[in-house]
């Protein structure tokens, strides 16, 4: 008997062991399982953590980042800041958000940039329609009236008229004007008169042929845009320095423009930019062209694009700027020798000098110019057609370097001219009405006839 009690003993023991051992086993599984589960709780918390931190700096940083890249591609658009604690599918979709609001704001931007303008093309249609029958009823009043103001008020309306103008073509609207085949340097001329700083611009005319003109499909179209280049070329230089414009003929590859300033010259980010707005971007936004906006160069890229022209800019060798302004040779033509130019275009350089010839012959082709400066400064009108010699009264004109008349002169002056035109028209039968061409201030006669703005 004593050896059955020792078995049983025995298997109880081994029995309490292993449920002894099962016990420890479970435990330490148990509590392996508490460590992981607290582990991967830390580690949820932390990643979850993390995506808020991203979720918060998208919201913070990248998405109003993004927005600004859009106008300004220098801008720095940040990634995500703890890649390592957000998984692969979470950094897909904050890089998803990040380009959905871009494109969001790209589509809003363009919807707005669109209605804004068809709001200025109607706002600029109206306003040139006004400023048009303004610039008829001054040319009226300087046939009636002798006070030099008129053409200081002809001068400021043409001024608003050209800015009115610009802005209907950078809003992908028509020009406004229609024209014949004009003189490549008469549309110099009118330019020039559409500037502030015009007695600043000195043109040499460089052309082989005189007659040398352009399409009239194009003519204002280059106006248009050799004045943008005109105005920031006095805009952003000296009072006291000369605009340089050179009119050159190439053989095949047309004319060329060329503006040199004595300005303040662009750094390079300034030049990158000006060399992208005139070779004409597909689009350019409103919004891009700063507060208050600076239209100019993209005024000539959009002509650059519509009309074939070609236009650089790059450093002068007077320490300004230079801008090259090319006009394609299918855009030029030549015009019929019974075409007269006006008399304040300027003869080619390399022509001989006319002989004399008398004050007023009766059968000229082209009239004298006789330039009456009234006391504000800005030329008189000329005339196209000769008048007859019995009723000339208007002096010769100035030699180079004559000193300045005094405002009594230029005024005795003016009268005579006028006095003069009023002879004259009555002699020939006509009742005094306004010329047809509408750029008094400078004596600008690119206009022909019905090309009245």
């Amino acid at each position: 008997m004593a050896w059955i009690v020792a078995v049983v003993a025995v298997i109880a023991a081994v029995a309490a062991t292993a449920r002894s051992y099962r016990a420890a086993r479970s435990e330490q599984l148990a509590v392996a399982h508490a460590e992981l589960a607290e582990r991967q709780a830390k580690a949820a918390e932390a990643r979850t953590a993390a995506l808020v931190d991203e979720i918060r700096q998208l919201a913070r940083k990248r998405i109003p980042a993004a927005a600004l890249a859009l106008s300004h591609p220098s801008a720095q658009v940040p990634g995500l800041r703890e890649a390592a604690e957000v998984d692969g599918g979470a950094a897909r979709l904050l890089t998803e958000a990040v380009q959905a609001a871009r494109t969001a704001v790209m589509e809003e931007r363009q919807r707005v940039d669109a209605a804004a303008r068809a709001a200025m093309r109607g706002t600029s249609a109206k306003i040139q329609s006004l400023l048009n029958q303004s610039q008829q009823l001054l040319h009226e009043l300087q046939h009636e009236y002798d006070d030099p103001r008129i053409l200081q008020l002809d001068f400021r309306n043409e001024l608003a008229l050209r800015r009115t103008q610009s802005t209907a073509v950078l809003c992908d609207a028509w020009p406004g004007l229609a024209r014949q085949n004009s003189p490549l340097v008469e549309i110099v001329l009118g330019a020039q008169s559409r500037v502030a700083g015009y007695e600043r611009i000195k043109v040499a005319n460089h052309l082989r042929d005189e007659r040398l003109g352009l399409a009239a499909r194009a003519a204002e179209p280059l106006a248009i845009a050799l004045a943008e280049l005109l105005a920031n070329a006095t805009a952003y230089s000296h009072p006291d320095t000369d605009v340089q414009v050179t009119v050159q003929q190439s053989g095949g590859r047309g004319a060329f423009l060329v503006v040199d300033d004595a300005g303040i010259g662009m750094d390079d980010d300034a030049l990158d930019r000006a060399r992208a707005l005139l070779a004409g971007p597909s689009e350019v936004l409103l919004t891009e062209l700063g507060d208050p906006p600076q239209t100019g160069f993209a005024v000539v890229g959009r002509l650059v694009v519509q009309y074939g022209f070609h236009c650089h800019i790059e450093a002068s060798p007077f320490g300004g700027m230079r801008t090259i302004l090319r006009v394609p040779a299918h855009l030029l033509t030549v015009l019929e020798d019974g075409h007269s130019l006006s008399a304040l275009a300027p003869a080619p350089v390399s022509a001989a000098p006319a002989p004399d010839r008398p004050a007023a012959p009766a059968q000229s082709a082209r009239p004298e110019p006789a330039p009456a400066e009234a006391p504000s400064g800005l030329p008189s009108r000329r005339r196209r057609a000769p008048r007859p010699a019995a009723v000339t009264t208007a002096p010769a004109a100035p030699a180079a370097g004559q000193v300045s008349r005094t405002p009594e002169q230029a005024e005795s002056s003016w009268a005579a001219l006028q006095q003069g035109t009023l002879i004259g028209r009555s002699v020939a039968g006509r009742v005094p009405a306004p010329d047809a061409d509408g750029h008094d201030h400078l004596g600008d006669q690119d206009d022909q006839g019905e090309d009245e703005k």
